[in-house]
Order: C-alpha cells, then sequence, then structure tokens
C-alpha cells in the first residue's frame, strides 16, 4: 500500500454538546470528497456519522456504509450511501470495515468509537496491520487518552511507538490527510529498505 484509497472513520452516532465536533464531522467529510478518497463509516445518518456521511454525498464524493443489522433501527442507515453493508454482527462489521479501509481516523465519540480505536491500536501493536492510526484531537476530545497512553508506556505496560503503535494525532482537520499519506509514505519505504533481494535468498 502507497496510498490512501479508503478511510475508516469511527465518530459517534451523536452530536455531543460542543458544535465544532458536528462542524469538523462536515468539513472533513469535504476534505475526503475533494480528495478522492472513499469514506468508510459505521452506516448511520445520525449524529457525527450522519454529518460525515452526508457531507462527503453533497461534495460528491463516495461512501461506504457498514453496520451490523441489529443497529439498522436505532441508527438509521444511510441509503444514500453508494454501498450499504449490513452485516450479522459487530465482529463482522468491525472486520468488514477493517478490510475496505487503508487507515483509520477517530474523531470525537462514545464508548463504541474508544472501543473500535483501541482495538486497532491493539492489532497494530500485536502485528496484526501497518496500517495508519490518527486521533483527530478536536478541542481536546482525546486528551485523556493520550494521556492514559502515556502513562502505561511510563510504567512498561505499553511499548514505545518504536516498537509499538505509533498513533498519530492532528490538531487540525486539515492535517489528517497529510500526515497519514506521511506515514504510508514512510511506511512503504521501510518495507523498500527491509526487502531482501532475490540474490540473497
Amino acid at each position: 500500500m502507497n496510498k490512501i484509497n479508503a478511510l475508516c472513520v469511527y465518530c459517534g452516532s451523536s452530536a455531543g454538546t460542543d458544535p465544532a465536533f458536528a462542524a469538523t464531522a462536515r468539513e472533513f467529510g469535504k476534505i475526503l470528497a475533494a480528495n478522492g478518497v472513499r469514506l468508510v463509516y459505521g452506516g448511520g445518518s445520525i449524529g457525527l456519522m450522519g454529518a460525515l456521511a452526508g457531507s462527503v454525498i453533497e461534495h460528491g464524493g463516495q461512501v461506504t456504509g457498514v453496520i451490523p443489522e441489529f443497529l439498522t433501527a436505532a441508527e438509521r442507515p444511510r441509503r444514500l450511501a453508494q454501498e450499504l453493508i449490513v452485516t450479522r454482527d459487530m465482529h463482522e462489521c468491525k472486520r468488514t470495515m477493517f478490510e475496505r479501509a487503508d487507515a483509520f481516523v477517530a474523531l470525537p465519540g462514545g464508548l463504541g468509537t474508544l472501543e473500535e480505536l483501541v482495538e486497532q491500536m491493539t492489532w497494530a501493536q500485536l502485528g496484526r496491520h501497518k496500517k495508519p492510526i490518527l486521533v483527530a484531537n478536536i478541542n481536546g476530545f482525546w486528551d485523556p487518552l493520550l494521556a492514559l497512553v502515556d502513562h502505561m508506556r511510563v510504567l512498561g505496560l505499553v511499548p514505545p511507538p518504536a516498537r509499538g503503535v505509533d498513533l498519530l494525532v492532528a490538531e487540525r482537520i486539515e492535517d489528517i490527510l497529510p500526515r497519514l499519506r506521511k506515514a504510508v509514505r514512510v511506511g512503504a519505504e521501510a518495507e523498500k529498505k527491509m526487502a531482501v533481494p532475490v540474490d540473497r535468498l
């Protein structure tokens, strides 16, 4: 992988109390559409998910919604998405989102967003994937999590980025894609350097 064609974005099915969250989701949707990056997300039409997906579609972008069947009544899947995948359960939902994305971004959200983000961090730490992971730290939303991860590292419970997960952070929405692209480029260059020449096998 040397570019980002599809981006999985985790975010809340509620809008939250800070107006900046929804405004950010809408702006990010516009950015994704303008850059030709397909949105892969939780499929809902409400809250931050709805604001994000609606903005991508409004600005001519492509959207894949993935939602488990039991959530379809509560989160009202966005039927305007070019692709809507209804899965049997959350496990299949998360696996499908993972397989269809080149990188992951967490906007503000609740426990579901946190769980999905931490799962990707865990898989990366275990060496199951090398896809970039970024938190959009809008108005310091993710500060408590970042402080907790640093605390775990100080106590030797989480490895440093060089051996574990290099969790990317962006304070501004316009910095997200450039940082993800840089991470993909650096990763591709590192893999090239590690490749063993055929004549040495």
